[in-house]
């Protein structure tokens, strides 16, 4: 599936997104408002459009992206939470839940750069998925650069989801209490339309 290289106050118009869901305060926009009630969409575009805004919210591509659908089919509970959850467990969202990065596209460049630790082993993996208990630190060479030191600041103001425990300060680390929690969504999606598109 082809990438779209829109700006993100355009796209976060169209899936009707606040940029702040994305790290980004500033990026907003006034052109062309209400374009997108003009349109009217058929059943198809209306769950296309879901699945499309989950997408862009987490960076994930259609290959990872039906993976994770996949894997929340085969377990146990609601398929739709169950794909929240998934998505809510990678890596670069919970460095980016935990107040070190500005966005989630940040996060995932800088679990790639090697400056994070789970359960004080090494990972530049994006995509891996945590589990409760499962905690994030900050490499010892990383944390002295200037741009470590502004991040902890970030993540002093930042407010953590009740299932990720953080640890502020000069050592900041994040463990992860439990599963992510559906109801602490800082955003409106309908995933059981996710569900029903991947279902047909």
């Amino acid at each position: 599936m082809a990438v779209r290289h829109d700006p993100i106050a355009k796209q976060c118009r169209d899936f009707d997104l606040s940029p702040a869901v994305l790290g980004y305060d500033k990026k907003t926009t006034n052109r062309h408002p209400g374009a997108n009630t003009r349109r009217k969409f058929s059943e198809y575009g209306i769950q296309l459009k879901e699945k499309q805004k989950l997408k862009f919210i987490y960076g994930v591509q259609e290959n990872q992206f039906y993976h994770y659908y996949e894997l929340a089919e085969k377990q146990a509970g609601v398929t739709g939470e169950n794909l929240i959850r998934l998505l809510e467990r990678r890596l670069d969202n919970v460095v980016f839940r935990m107040g070190m990065a500005k966005t989630r596209r940040e996060a995932r460049q800088l679990v790639r750069h090697n400056h994070f630790r789970v359960n004080g082993k090494k990972v530049n993996i994006p995509s891996l998925l945590l589990k409760a208990g499962d905690v994030v630190t900050v490499k010892d060479s990383s944390r002295s650069t200037a741009k470590f030191k502004e991040l902890a600041e970030l993540c002093e103001t930042r407010l953590s989801p009740s299932w990720l425990e953080v640890e502020k300060g000069d050592n900041v680390k994040a463990t992860l209490k439990s599963l992510p929690i559906r109801e602490e969504l800082d955003y409106e999606v309908n995933e059981q339309l996710v569900v029903e598109l991947y279902s047909k």
